[in-house]
């Protein structure tokens, strides 16, 4: 079993930037890759960004060249730069692991909110 717990997200206003991170404890050998992804309210959870154990990385496409996601393997964190802010980024960020054919998320989240 793999823990998840977030931190960081808050309030900014547009053009901001804010650091999301996400520390992961249990049966963290087994991960191979982390990520985070969101939902804003009455849409569809989307994904934001993954990295892979080898430093490999994808975001979405409303999101390249704004945000920046990182992995520190040694101590299990991932964390979510996000620059330039705009109002569309408002929603509850979610972290997630990947460990094999199984997929750990936290079920809270982190609310992020970007007022215009």
């Amino acid at each position: 079993q793999v823990q998840l717990v977030e931190s960081g997200g808050g309030l900014v206003q547009a053009g901001g930037s804010l650091r999301l991170s996400c520390a992961a404890s249990g049966s963290t050998f087994s991960i191979n890759g982390m990520g985070w992804d969101r939902q804003a309210p009455g849409k569809q959870r989307e994904l934001v960004a993954f990295i892979s154990s080898g430093g490999t990385t994808n975001y979405a496409d409303s999101v390249k060249g704004r945000f920046t996601i990182s992995r520190d393997n040694a101590k299990n964190t991932v964390n979510l730069q996000m620059n330039s802010l705009k109002p569309e980024d408002t929603a509850v960020y979610y972290c997630y692991a990947v460990s094999g054919v199984k997929y750990y998320q936290n079920t809270q989240g982190t609310q992020v909110t970007v007022s215009s």
